[in-house]
């Protein structure tokens, strides 16, 4: 379907016009809608495998480890949790207020949701992200990516099934069809992908004032940091099988290894052992192999190959018939060069030495740069360990481990800065896409002058020791 703005804005109306009816504040009724959403998931396991596995040559596997089995997860989480988190709070006014004691804190939805997913998951950046607007009671307009065509017409379909587009509604196209969304005006705005188009959507949010949450890559990337004293074979044999997983098409995804020179090569070799052991000597020959997702990122990994022809130790081939490229391990690489100074989303892997008593040097200059969506490290030394991860800026990350963070019940997922802005999961979601509202309830009785004229003199003496009074 051709969209034009008449029609967006057409769809944004009917949105806003049903949420006015106030059927989404009931929470049993939310239920309701996310346990006909978790069995429409279900019910579309193959297709949703299937587009999957035509846009980004997904085996069934990774795409339910990947996309679809979260998707249910999440929904799971919210269905045990929303009662209780969408209960009303009630607090004490204070003395202050006195004679009126009792003030309730509302969690209201924001109103009119718009969610802009990306390609790379394009099921669980899509469907886990409209849980948490289902949840905290708005409605939702979708744009997905144009790049994984197959989900998205999965999804569409799966969605005008499901829901009334009154209530959600899927919207394809491109980069057009986007700027016209943003053009309208929503409640709340929820975008994953770049920090470069997230900022084309921050100023076209501003135009309307419009909340706004965040979730990106990163400017410049992840670290893993492998220090000496590391597990190598362990952190080796994990690191491996997350460069594999879509293949590097992930924004919590290791864009760089700093390792330390002293076991560099000795952690390499077991690297390139973990690769092959993985997904075989020539990955782009194995069909459970997942492919890039346009012909521009192979393109890409053939360009910057090319350049580090003399420094790479592991992989550098391709299909570019199925667009396939390997695992590639480059090394070794200056921590200033260009390839480590932004986001690659690809299966390249830059290695970046360092001695390990400098280790600190290289802390800083990862803090030095913009913040990363995730960081790794891998150490016996907790101490050290616990040390950076409790000053160091980033979205989220692991000790000892890869990604798993983000499977954790109860915690949210997030950036900061250059990696994004708010967070969702379980009832990270809810706060998400609700705002809370405080309402104090006044009484018509027993109200004292105190904030009222005369402020001089007598009376305002008195009033000045009464406030002091109440501070405490």
């Amino acid at each position: 379907m051709s969209y034009t703005q008449d029609m967006i804005h057409d769809i944004v109306l009917e949105q806003r016009r049903y949420f006015r009816t106030g059927e989404t504040l009931d929470v049993r009724w939310r239920i309701e809608q996310l346990k006909k959403l978790k069995s429409a998931v279900i019910a579309n396991q193959s297709i949703l495998q299937e587009a999957l596995a035509e846009d980004l040559g997904r085996s069934p596997v990774e795409a339910y480890l990947c996309d679809i089995g979260p998707v249910i997860v999440e929904v799971n989480e919210i269905l045990k949790g929303l009662r209780k988190w969408a209960r009303p709070e009630h607090h004490f006014s204070g003395l202050m207020c006195f004679p009126s004691t009792r003030t309730t804190v509302y969690k209201m939805p924001y109103g009119v949701s718009l969610i802009i997913s990306p390609f790379n998951f394009p099921v669980l950046l899509t469907l886990g992200v409209l849980a948490a607007s289902l949840c905290g009671g708005n409605t939702a307009v979708i744009k997905t990516s144009s790049k994984s065509a197959a989900s998205t017409k999965a999804l569409k379909k799966m969605i005008a099934e499901t829901f009334p587009g009154k209530y959600v509604t899927v919207i394809d196209g491109g980069h057009d069809v986007a700027d016209m969304c943003l053009a309208e005006r929503f409640d709340k705005i929820f975008y994953t992908g770049s920090p470069a188009v997230a900022k084309h959507v921050l100023e076209m949010a501003s135009h309307n004032l419009t909340s706004v949450a965040l979730e990106l890559g990163g400017e410049t990337g992840n670290w893993a940091v492998v220090r000496k004293d590391a597990d190598l074979r362990d952190a080796a044999r994990k690191i491996a099988f997350f460069k594999l997983c879509n293949a590097g098409q992930i924004c919590i995804n290791i864009n760089q290894i700093a390792v330390s020179d002293e076991v560099a090569e000795e952690f390499l070799g077991h690297l390139k052992a973990e690769f092959v052991r993985q997904i075989g000597e020539k990955a782009e020959e194995n069909p459970e192999y997942p492919k890039l997702i346009t012909s521009s990122v192979y393109d890409k990994c053939e360009r910057l190959c090319t350049q580090y022809k003399d420094r790479i130790v592991f992989g550098g081939t391709g299909d570019r018939s199925r667009n396939r490229f390997s695992p590639t391990i480059i090394y070794p690489v200056g921590s200033d060069e260009d390839i480590v100074r932004h986001e690659l989303f690809c299966p390249l892997l830059p290695v970046v030495p360092f001695k390990d008593s400098e280790v600190d040097s290289i802390m800083d200059l990862i803090a030095d740069r913009e913040h990363p969506l995730a960081l790794y490290v891998f150490t016996s030394d907790m101490k050290w360990a616990k040390k950076v991860m409790t000053t160091m800026q980033y979205g989220g990350g692991c000790i000892n481990e890869v990604c798993i963070h983000m499977m954790v019940k109860g915690v949210p997922f997030n950036g900061t800065g250059h990696s994004g802005m708010g967070a969702y999961h379980g009832e990270w979601g809810f706060r998400e896409f609700t705002h809370p509202t405080s309402v104090l309830k006044g009484k018509t009785h027993m109200n004292l002058p105190l904030r009222e004229h005369p402020y001089g003199g007598k009376a305002g003496q008195r009033k000045m020791k009464l406030l002091k009074l109440f501070e405490k």
